[in-house]
């Protein structure tokens, strides 16, 4: 694909997005706010650019995104090495996330998954293992939602199949999510 119909490729699948997003990242954003209101936090999991999202996300939270503002509890469940590689030698890469989902998880926290198809294994083992601890889930994917469409409380399904379209779409995602958790914290602060 060239440069610029990489671009073009871009707007189309951003107006599509444009369309039928915005009324799901609020209600993820509503979801947030509740549970961190409550003294919850928020975990984030995903494979390969997935969790750099991940990781980006929970940074944009605990740092701040675009306002001061006091630290949000937000931890990318694929920045620890060592969990990483002794759960996936020890029980296998599909529970990387679940292990740890099952020692940090308490009721009324939330789980944002990534993946781009919706059919990562440990995504959603994740997803199950939250679940059984009863946290809400948010799921990131590209069109169709894979197998998290009947596992998720909010799906925010990107409507593309290509997996360079969605992630950027992601990216544009999680910042919106970033800066509508910081707009209506503020306004409960007030």
């Amino acid at each position: 694909m060239s440069i610029s119909a990489a671009f073009t490729a871009l707007q189309q699948v951003l107006s599509s997005s444009a369309e039928t997003l915005p009324p799901l990242l609020d209600q993820s954003a509503q979801m947030l706010v509740k549970s961190l209101q409550a003294g919850g936090k928020v975990m984030v999991c995903g494979n390969g650019g997935s969790a750099a999202d991940a990781q980006h996300f929970a940074a944009e939270l605990v740092g701040r995104f675009e306002v001061d503002r006091p630290a949000i509890p937000a931890v990318a469940l694929t920045v620890d090495s060592s969990a990483l590689t002794a759960i996936a030698n020890d029980t296998g890469f599909d529970q990387v996330f679940s292990r740890q989902v099952e020692a940090l998880a308490r009721p009324g926290d939330v789980l944002i998954g990534i993946s781009t198809s919706g059919c990562s294994k440990n995504v959603l083992a994740a997803v199950g293992a939250a679940r059984e601890r009863g946290c809400a889930i948010i799921g990131l994917t590209g069109a169709g939602g894979g197998l998290m469409v009947d596992v998720c409380d909010v799906l925010i399904a990107v409507p593309s199949t290509s997996v360079a379209r969605t992630q950027e779409v992601h990216i544009l995602c999680l910042h919106a999510l970033a800066g509508q958790v910081e707009a209506l914290i503020g306004e409960v602060n007030r």
